[in-house]
């Protein structure tokens, strides 16, 4: 199965990556701790899917679902009392799937510092219609030099992404048709 649109298919008119682009922001309080008394990286990715989601339904126009997470990076601890804001964007589109990129920045609730750059993920999305069915989506139109290189390095983890799953499914079948057992 290919994810690119086919010539059969009539043409979406595409959407620039501002028009999706979200930023959601969230105060971490004792709640959102782990044991270490740092913020819990589950809620950090709670909240990178919450604003991927978002642009992904925004560019999509509708409901799209998390296909996958990858290179989710935490570069910083988040303490509480930080205001950590997520910024995500569209990347790169296919036919059915979009990626989705996202910085973690965190700053001190109650100090004028700039925030500092403290996680990054990259997830896919998969837009589906009422029934859970893929359905198509705008092509991304990158819009600065940051976009299209963005694009391009979305380009090259996908082309990984796929690589590493026919890998792994070869693999299986080698595994299963010797006999062995997982």
């Amino acid at each position: 199965m290919t994810d690119q649109a086919t010539d059969a298919e009539p043409d979406i008119p595409g959407k620039p990556t501002s028009a999706s682009r979200t930023t959601l922001s969230h105060i971490m309080t004792h709640s959102d701790t782990n044991l270490l008394g740092t913020v819990h990286g589950g809620v950090i990715m709670k909240l990178v899917d919450d604003a991927a989601g978002a642009v992904a339904g925004r560019h999509s126009g509708g409901p799209a679902v998390t296909a996958s997470m990858d290179e989710m990076a935490f570069l910083e601890p988040i303490r509480v009392g930080d205001l950590v804001h997520v910024k995500a964007q569209v990347n790169w589109t296919g036919r059915t799937s979009m990626e989705v990129g996202v910085r973690v920045l965190a700053e001190r609730w109650n100090e004028s510092t700039p925030a500092t750059q403290v996680g990054s993920a990259y997830l896919v999305f998969a837009a589906v219609d009422a029934d859970g069915k893929p359905r198509r989506v705008p092509p991304v139109i990158t819009e600065t030099d940051r976009d299209r290189r963005r694009y391009q390095e979305a380009q090259i983890r996908r082309t990984h992404r796929l690589a590493r799953r026919r890998a792994i499914r070869e693999l299986r079948e080698k595994r299963a048709a010797a006999g062995l057992e997982d």
